[in-house]
């Protein structure tokens, strides 16, 4: 199996990427800075490189790095910095998305390609009418309004739900929501829910980004792990 990862060079996009290639999957990374990459896992016979920044690839450039892929994985985010948070694009996460989306089924497979997109527990899915306090609606209003990611995020999730929906052709997809990031050096105990079980404003819980990769890579190689979860946005939380 071919895995198609872009944001492969980020904290939580490298643990992924091992832990794919430590399954005995095949991996073509879409990253802008490969050293990174690298760096963190050497030279491997399955793991190829692209260099480059997803948006800055042509649609027929898009198509053909998609082609040959049973699954992609969104591990895109904004920079933790002014310009990652304030400048351009202000909707990376939605717009890669919606192009890889795009090319997959340019490429017309015979099966549906697997899309996973790590999301955000604080990004509603609103098919599941899943409750929020006033104080939280108000806060994460201000949110969106202040810090254009989340918004992004949100935009990224609604896409899966409504343009791409639960029954296309080309397209089966998960999008997999962690609570508060933190970094851990091993897999972890850790629970998926259909939907938030906290605030995630106002009580939010921890993630390890090693968890997020794993259940991700569960994803990609347990059938029964997929069937559950398709066309669904879980929330992964650390156990305590």
């Amino acid at each position: 199996m071919r895995v198609l990862v872009v944001g492969g060079s980020g904290a939580t996009g490298r643990l992924l990427v091992r832990q794919l290639l430590d399954r005995g999957l095949s991996v073509r990374a879409i990253v802008r800075s490969p050293e990174r990459l690298i760096e963190a896992l050497g030279a491997h016979e399955r793991l190829s490189v692209v260099h480059a920044a997803v948006l800055d690839l042509s649609d027929t450039e898009l198509v053909q790095h998609v082609d040959g892929c049973e699954a992609v994985i969104s591990c895109l985010g904004h920079t933790l910095s002014f310009k990652g948070v304030y400048g351009k694009p202000r909707r990376l996460v939605t717009e890669a998305t919606r192009r890889l989306c795009k090319a997959i089924k340019a490429n017309a497979p015979k099966s549906p390609v697997k899309f996973v997109l790590m999301n955000s527990t604080g990004c509603r899915n609103h098919d599941l009418a899943e409750s929020v306090s006033l104080v939280e609606r108000c806060v994460v209003g201000l949110i969106r309004l202040l810090v254009p990611p989340h918004s992004d995020n949100e935009h990224a999730a609604k896409y899966l739900l409504s343009q791409v929906g639960s029954d296309d052709a080309c397209v089966e997809w998960v999008a997999v929501r962690p609570d508060s990031l933190i970094d851990d050096d091993v897999v972890s105990k850790y629970e998926i829910h259909p939907s938030p079980t906290r605030s995630a404003i106002l009580n939010s819980g921890k993630t390890s980004r090693i968890n997020v990769g794993h259940f991700m890579a569960e994803l990609m190689t347990d059938d029964a792990v997929w069937s559950e979860w398709k066309g669904k946005t879980p929330v992964i939380y650390n156990v305590a």
